[in-house]
């Protein structure tokens, strides 16, 4: 514990048996409590290096339900748990365990309630080996994204991310998408319930072995974000009403 919070890390794994025990055997467990691993129906050995890891919580699902469909488990078993503040880290390796004690003071001192690894502030991506065009992509959402909802954050599209257990109890994430798109929603519905979001540098590594989608994805993705991020827009000005929010 830190501070006397109930601190809980859950991986949204797929296919993540190459890295991760390398990202197990840095989470710093004299703050942590708790560790869940979610199994998205892999076709590899996650499972298996999960439970020889000695990882108390393991779900496997039957079938792929996705990136958001992975998370919508994850958060719902850590509150089932009890978590003061619950940690998305990716197994694939790609964002360092190590900033775990950073995300957990910040909520656990009560300076913020959503913390976000930014691979952005820094230039920790391309450092990290993201690709030319995923970064003036990502550059592009965000700045559109920050018109539309108001806001002024690094980047929209990390995956390594914090949140008081009250954030997750007062928005609907179960309403969300999913599929890569629930990440964004969830941001919107942080912004809508008046939350503050804080960011933290966070360099990243890119290989053969870290979760990525192809081009073809990723221009789904990036035109779903806008269609998000154009709603979250229509219903503050109230000329719809989106059941997410």
């Amino acid at each position: 514990m830190f501070r006397n919070k109930k601190i809980i890390i859950v991986l949204p794994a797929y296919n993540a048996s190459l890295t991760l025990e390398k990202t197990y055997r840095e989470i710093p467990f004299d703050v942590v409590d708790d560790i869940i691993l979610v199994d998205d129906a892999s076709t590899d050995d996650t499972m298996e290096v999960g439970k020889r890891l000695g990882i108390r919580h393991i779900i496997s699902h039957d079938k792929n339900k996705g990136y958001g469909g992975n998370q919508k488990t994850c958060y719902s078993k850590a509150l089932e748990l009890g978590c003061d503040i619950v940690i998305m880290l990716h197994p694939d390796y790609q964002y360092t365990p190590k900033l775990i004690y950073a995300m957990s003071s910040i909520i656990a001192e009560g300076i913020y309630p959503v913390v976000i690894g930014s691979r952005i502030l820094g230039n920790g991506a391309l450092k990290g080996g993201m690709p030319l065009y995923k970064y003036i992509s990502n550059r592009f959402l965000t700045l559109v994204q920050n018109i539309l909802i108001g806001q002024k954050l690094s980047e929209y599209h990390s995956g390594y991310r914090a949140f008081a257990s009250g954030v997750l109890k007062n928005i609907n994430f179960m309403a969300n998408s999913d599929d890569f798109i629930f990440d964004n929603q969830v941001l919107t519905q942080v912004f809508m319930k008046g939350f503050e979001i804080a960011e933290i540098t966070c360099p990243t590594k890119y290989s053969k072995e870290t979760s990525s989608i192809n081009f073809g994805r990723g221009f789904v993705y990036g035109a779903g974000v806008l269609w998000v991020s154009l709603l979250y827009r229509l219903h503050k000005w109230k000329l719809i009403k989106r059941k997410i929010y």
